[in-house]
């Protein structure tokens, strides 16, 4: 292994020959008796683990070469050897030439060794760090290339995904205005259903990644908020009926001002999670309201179940495929993972808690 490159400036050559004996063993020792000498070698030696220089020379100070080394190495390790008389000047000037030590004449050599060994392992370190930095940062930007690709990749084959399933459910809806035994309707409303479902789990994907990667555009309006519950989802209300489930709403806010296609879509996932996962016989209550810091919220709540820490940060996820939570194996469990996508495009968020023998989930606007 190459011995470290170590530079002594002093303008008694006596000294430099000192330096040179104490040093060599370990270092690879370069002198020089002159500011000239000093800077000849700092242009030729990009390698400088430690710098050491006397402060009192006639033409510069060690404090004013120090400070001038820092332009050409900037990570080299830098020692000042001052007499007594001189500490009073130094101390001031130490953090301008970014000194890491300075030593007093006559200095100890034992003290000397183990302060220049102690620096060169600042200098080890501060160099391994900027290795794995540079390795850290090569990695992340990799990490957002292969995201990127990702995300391009799934909004291509989900686009295209679409393609040969417009055909299916086009020709299987002409099938079924044609005379068919019972067997064939069967058959036909099966692959309907699943193609539509299907249809609904790549819309779904394609509203997360677009919404991941801000391919959705924003625009706020200001609505009234009676109108968050008109053209509701025929299978929100089929499920209120179904489990025989009242819908109150209490607003303190006659308009609101917001994304009204987003914010209405996050309402409604919101709505039909509520309505899905209550209790039947029991009421769904929505409330609009205005809390510091934010501008609106829309708290949707519902008697049911409650929900693990756990269950609430894997639901919030995109893409969860657990089929244990909230005892269900139907779809992908995106629907609270769209209302966190729809609030993040719309700089707020959402937010899901237990209250009260029920769920609580929050639309907050800032």
């Amino acid at each position: 292994m190459e011995k470290p490159y170590l530079l002594c400036l002093d303008d008694e050559t006596d000294n430099l020959d000192a330096l040179e004996r104490i040093f060599r063993r370990s270092y690879n020792v370069l002198k020089a008796s002159t500011p000239e000498e000093a800077f000849n070698i700092l242009d030729n030696q990009p390698d400088l683990a430690v710098i050491i220089s006397d402060q009192r020379m006639p033409l510069i100070t060690g404090v004013e070469f120090l400070e001038k080394s820092i332009v050409s190495h900037p990570d080299s390790v830098r020692i000042l050897l001052t007499g007594y008389t001189d500490i009073e000047s130094v101390i001031g000037a130490v953090n301008k030439g970014q000194i890491y030590r300075y030593l007093t004449k006559p200095w100890d050599p034992v003290d000397l060794l183990n302060t220049v060994d102690q620096g060169y392992e600042k200098y080890n370190l501060k160099n391994e760090l900027k290795e794995k930095n540079k390795a850290l940062e090569k990695a992340l930007d990799d990490l957002r290339s292969l995201d990127k690709a990702k995300n391009q990749f799934m909004i291509l084959i989900n686009h295209e995904l679409k393609t040969p399933l417009t055909t299916i459910l086009s020709f299987t809806s002409l099938m079924k205005e044609t005379l068919l035994s019972d067997e064939q309707k069967l058959f036909t409303d099966r692959i309907m259903r699943s193609s539509e479902k299907l249809k609904s789990i790549i819309d779904d994907v394609l509203l997360i990644v677009k919404g991941e990667v801000g391919l959705i555009p924003t625009r706020k309006d200001v609505i009234n908020v009676e109108s968050l519950l008109k053209d509701m989802p025929a299978d929100i209300s089929k499920l209120l009926n179904s489990k025989t489930q009242t819908l109150r709403m209490k607003s303190e806010l006659e308009t609101i001002e917001l994304d009204p296609q987003l914010s209405k879509t996050a309402f409604f996932r919101a709505l039909h999670n509520a309505t899905k996962f209550g209790v039947a016989n029991s009421e769904i209550s929505v409330r609009v309201y205005q809390n510091v810091p934010y501008r609106i919220i829309i708290a949707i709540e519902n008697k049911g179940p409650q929900i693990s820490a756990q269950t609430i940060e894997k639901i919030m996820k995109p893409f969860q495929l657990d089929e244990n939570i909230m005892n269900h194996s139907i779809g992908m469990g995106l629907g609270l993972t769209i209302c966190h996508t729809l609030m993040k495009i719309q700089n707020g968020e959402l937010k899901v808690t237990n209250h009260d023998g029920g769920v609580l989930v929050e639309l907050l606007f800032r």
